[in-house]
């Protein structure tokens, strides 16, 4: 009876479906925050941002197949760090989560950062630390109290977001009507500029797949999910194309209302833009709406990094103690969520550009892991219950593994530096618990 009662506490509680799995991955890119970064992906893709987006999604596309099939393969939570662990060994494993913790870790700091800023902007004359702590301690209340109570409360965080979404592109395609005159909108103009060099419409490609970041972190949810093995392939793959499919219709019609990058302040063009097709009405509806957008991104985000750090613990890499432990009473892995809500505080002395340059080295590494795993897995031949062919497990991932290497090859040096110096250390550590490489570490527990 008491095996039966640690084993039943082992194991997260499956109360996820398709609908909230989808609403999750979407939160956690907050697909209204493409208004936010508008200006300087503009600026980077000289007046190309919608063809960026399109490029940025067809090369995440490709991961996305590559992380649908490993989560079929293996309905565990972990994410890359669990498919690059039984695919190629446990000491790669942790190295690719080690570098995942990058991103999982300081993304959502860099969400509640961000919300912190707009709430100081509306409202002055209140510090910012108080809106940090205040993101910090709601959304840790709420990924402690239960996975179905945060999706619950997501579904009308993601209405208002994609409603938002919805006006602001009605607007700009009404303004831009209103506009043109008798010879009508170029529609293809926010496309195709042939002015404008290929390899800057490129170096916006590498920022836009920023924004897609994070649909591939419902894979950690597996655990949580009903009939893991047909709804998680279908989610990740539905999550970039949606939230792809948002990036490039808002841009468009973003670059239809206002043609050229010449904007009063290019961190905050997307305001410019609002108040020129709505007026002060709208400017405010929409501030409301980033900041939802925040609160609901970050607590996905949040979610993530508590499963990670649980599946690390479960499998010994991290004390099993603290990492691996669930919440009796609410079946959560509380003491994770915790300690992500903890590193948060670390925003408190940083901005949000010096915390943006730790996410994205970690990313573009699991997702080259994760294609490379594939490529792996079809050359092995142990491909579970379902045979892998030539185009979705070699052609498919290969296109992916390439596309990822020169994402992360464009990162700027100072976020190359940072994730180097941090995969550094997390070899140190690998080495000391695996005593210079003589074992391996502890087997993955599922």
């Amino acid at each position: 009876m008491q095996d039966s009662s640690v084993a039943a506490q082992s194991h997260l509680k499956r109360t996820l479906g398709l609908p909230s799995v989808l609403l999750f991955g979407l939160a956690y890119m907050a697909p209204l925050i493409v208004y936010g970064t508008y200006g300087v992906l503009a600026k980077a893709s000289d007046d190309t941002a919608a063809l960026a987006y399109l490029l940025a999604l067809v090369a995440i596309a490709f991961t996305a197949l590559s992380y649908g099939k490993l989560a079929r393969l293996y309905p565990v939570a972990g994410s890359a760090y669990t498919y690059t662990r039984k695919t190629f060994s446990a000491h790669l494993g942790f190295l690719v989560g080690w570098a995942t913790l990058l991103d999982y870790f300081f993304l959502p700091m860099v969400i509640w950062l961000i919300g912190a800023a707009y709430l100081n902007a509306a409202f002055p004359t209140v510090p910012t630390w108080i809106w940090i702590v205040a993101f910090i301690v709601l959304t840790s209340a709420l990924n402690i109290v239960g996975i179905e109570l945060a999706a619950r409360f997501n579904i009308v965080l993601m209405v208002v977001q994609l409603a938002i979404v919805g006006l602001f592109v009605a607007l700009c395609w009404h303004y831009a009507s209103a506009a043109a005159g008798p010879g009508g909108i170029a529609l293809a103009e926010p496309f195709f500029k042939g002015h404008v060099p290929f390899a800057s419409t490129m170096a916006g490609a590498a920022i836009a797949a920023y924004s897609y970041l994070g649909f591939d972190a419902v894979s950690t949810l597996t655990e949580e999910t009903i009939d893991p093995k047909k709804n998680m392939p279908r989610a990740i793959l539905w999550i970039a194309l949606i939230g792809g499919a948002i990036f490039v219709v808002a841009a468009y019609t973003m670059q239809l209302a206002h043609p050229g990058v010449e904007f009063k302040d290019t961190d905050s063009a997307a305001f410019e833009v609002a108040k020129m097709i709505g007026g002060d009405i709208f400017v405010t509806v929409f501030l409301a709406g980033l900041i939802l957008a925040q609160f609901a991104s970050g607590i996905s985000a949040q979610a993530s990094v508590g499963r990670l750090l649980y599946a690390m613990g479960r499998d010994e890499i991290l004390p099993k103690r603290v990492f691996g432990f669930i919440h009796p009473k609410f079946k959560t892995p509380a003491i994770n969520i915790a300690i992500a809500g903890i590193v948060g505080l670390i925003a408190l002395k940083l901005d949000v550009a010096t915390s943006t340059s730790f996410i994205n080295f970690g990313a573009f590494l699991a997702f080259t892991a994760v294609n490379l795993c594939v490529i792996r897995i079809y050359f092995s031949g142990n491909h579970g219950d379902k045979k892998i062919g030539v185009i979705g497990g070699l052609v498919f991932p290969l296109i992916g593994a390439v596309a990822d290497v020169w994402l992360l090859a464009s990162l700027e040096k100072t976020a190359l530096v940072l994730g180097a110096i941090w995969f550094v250390i997390g070899l140190v550590y690998l080495c000391w618990i695996t005593r210079l490489f003589r074992q391996p570490p502890p087997e993955v527990a599922v």
